[in-house]
């Protein structure tokens, strides 16, 4: 066994005992759990316990906003020192897009699109910390988030006993400051709410029956602190895991089932180019279907054909084989055609959609379709962009940066807003505008409500139900906007 020192100005890391010698490495699992000792040294407890207690005081009895915010950037804080001491500015910039996504629990007031939000963002956090390059080590990222939470308990255990053998004289006076500077907060601070109303309604509410959800919350979210800067410092075993190479196929094994797929899209494209061009009256003779109706039918089945398209060339490009010039041009050529096929069919399927809204009006869920048949098509893009040169290492974390940035594009229109003012000026929507849909929209959507004509406007609002903003941990720029739009 030999001993490895942290790297230098490291505060978070004590002398790790590491083994040496192809005897001692039973495997990444292994060595993946054994980051789990020594301990977290002092830095990584202080830190984490601080994000803990933000967590605790922050996060209970208070609506998800700006608190929520202030948490998760407050764990990315510690976490990052790690990020930019390995010097790649794909993770940093991965660690921006995490960021933002998860900042929009203080600007988005809709849940589901701050519950889309944090799941990317913590997938996103999940590729940056491990440092996922390949396909195995972006997909199996957000085991390695869960694995660190778990391996992070044995790991600040062994730290905090640690901290106790190793200096119980200076862990004590450390101890003794923050107790005193916690009761002086706590003092002082509630001297100064009872003195001014604004200065207490910036302050979370702390109740007495409260105490043990912080404690619990508090504990929890130190925990996840600690796993991310952990994390971070070690990466994960499989991150750059490419998989064992696939023996070539013959090429009759793996031509024939794209050349047939090539046809078949190629010809369903030309099937709904035809029926494009013919109008309304052909699709009412030829299905007994409206043009909206068409339009709705297949959009689904769509989204699905690009994604298992997606998954039949990374099986294809991965068997095929590739030994000469003929091999290389032969399969460009076929997945080639596959891929300009698909976009064709993203091209097929936004148009259908367009139609039915055209008809029918916007919703969220008919955005978000639009927003993921984007995505996908823009993952196609990159996909034949890789094939040019049959160098796709990057294509992996690509999409994962596409997905990020659709995400935080769709957070940035304020969809519920978009709702709101793309169906009020639509003017052949059957029955006008849904005003019961309008009035279960979210916050975001009230100040594109206000501007619409009497009476709907007030109809519309006099059905509304939404909770006030109310304190510091739970302020929303949504709802702070509402709230005055509605003069509350």
């Amino acid at each position: 066994m030999t001993t490895t020192p942290a790297a230098p100005g490291d505060p978070y890391l004590l002398p790790a005992a590491t083994a040496t010698g192809p005897e001692s490495r039973p495997g990444k699992a292994a060595d993946f759990w054994a980051g789990a000792r020594p301990g977290a040294a002092p830095g990584v407890l202080v830190a984490a316990g601080a994000v803990g207690i933000a967590g605790g005081l922050l996060l209970v009895g208070s609506r998800p906003g700006l608190g929520a915010a202030l948490v998760a950037l407050a764990g990315w804080g510690v976490a990052s020192p790690a990020l930019v001491r390995r010097r790649r500015p794909g993770d940093l910039v991965l660690a921006g897009w995490s960021a933002l996504l998860l900042a929009t629990v203080a600007i988005r007031d809709a849940s589901w699109l701050v519950a889309l939000s944090w799941v990317v963002g913590i997938g996103a956090a999940a590729v940056a910390l491990t440092g996922g390059r390949t396909a195995t080590g972006v997909v199996t990222a957000p085991l390695a988030a869960v694995g660190s939470v778990v391996r992070a308990l044995p790991w600040t255990g062994h730290g905090v006993r640690g901290l106790a053998r190793a200096g119980g004289r200076a862990a004590w006076s450390i101890a003794r400051s923050v107790a005193v500077a916690i009761l002086l907060v706590l003092v002082f601070g509630a001297l100064f709410a009872s003195a001014d109303r604004m200065f207490a309604s910036l302050l979370p509410h702390l109740a007495v029956n409260d105490a043990a959800a912080r404690v619990l919350v508090g504990g929890l979210v130190a925990l996840v602190a600690a796993a991310a800067i952990h994390l971070g410092r070690t990466g994960w075993p499989w991150a750059d895991e490419a998989g064992s190479p696939a023996s070539p196929a013959q090429p009759a094994e793996w031509l024939v089932p794209v050349v047939a797929l090539d046809v078949l899209v190629l010809v369903f494209l030309g099937v709904w180019l035809s029926a494009l061009a013919r109008g309304d009256a052909y699709i009412r003779q030829a299905t007994g279907l409206t043009y909206a109706q068409y339009a709705r039918q297949g959009f689904g089945q769509l989204v699905a054909v690009t994604a298992l398209t997606l998954v039949v060339v990374a099986v294809a490009a991965r068997r095929a084989p590739l030994g000469t010039r003929v091999d290389r041009l032969r399969t460009r050529v076929a997945l080639g055609t596959l891929c300009v096929g698909t976009l064709g069919i993203v091209a097929s399927s936004l148009a259908r959609m367009s139609l039915y809204v055209d008809a029918y009006g916007l919703t969220r869920l008919r955005l978000l379709a639009v927003w993921g048949e984007v995505a996908m098509g823009a993952i196609v893009v990159l996909v034949m962009v890789s094939g040019v040169r049959w160098r796709g290492g990057w294509l992996p974390r690509a999409a994962v940066h596409v997905v990020a940035v659709a995400m935080l594009s769709l957070a940035a229109v304020n969809p519920d807003a978009l709702v709101v003012r793309y169906d009020a000026a639509a003017t052949d929507i059957p029955g006008g505008l849904d005003v019961a849909y309008m009035s279960e929209l979210s916050a975001d959507a009230i100040p594109a409500i206000a501007a619409l004509d009497e009476p709907i406007r007030r109809d519309v609002l006099d059905r509304v139900m939404l909770a006030p903003a109310t304190g510091l941990a739970g302020w929303n720029y949504g709802r702070a906007r509402a709230d005055a739009v509605l003069g509350r």
